[in-house]
């Protein structure tokens, strides 16, 4: 089974549609990818979601994005809601910038 935990990723498919989240876990099967951005979906709760339904945003060589929350997160760290989003709203803003 693949660790997919710390990319980044957008939902292609549900309710959530287009929302960019971060893989912190898989579900013990190993089909579903759990998915949290802080804020709708805390780190306590969430969203499972079929692999096939994201996309992932990083790029193709690390599959990671690069900062101290993420690797807490790989590293099995705890992590805040409120510092998963700030490090989401820092790749949004690359991503929307075109660095990424």
């Amino acid at each position: 089974m693949y660790d997919y935990t710390g990319w980044i990723v957008q939902a292609n498919a549900g309710r959530d549609k287009d929302g960019i989240f971060c893989v912190v876990g898989v579900d013990q099967e190993g089909h579903m990818l759990l998915l949290a951005d802080g804020k709708r979906r805390r780190l306590s709760r969430p969203k499972r979601k079929k692999l096939g339904h994201v996309s992932c945003l990083t790029d193709d060589q690390s599959r990671m994005y690069d900062h101290p929350v993420v690797h807490s997160l790989k590293q099995g760290e705890p992590v805040s809601d409120r510092a998963l989003r700030r490090a989401l709203a820092a790749f949004k803003e690359g991503y929307s910038l075109g660095k990424r």
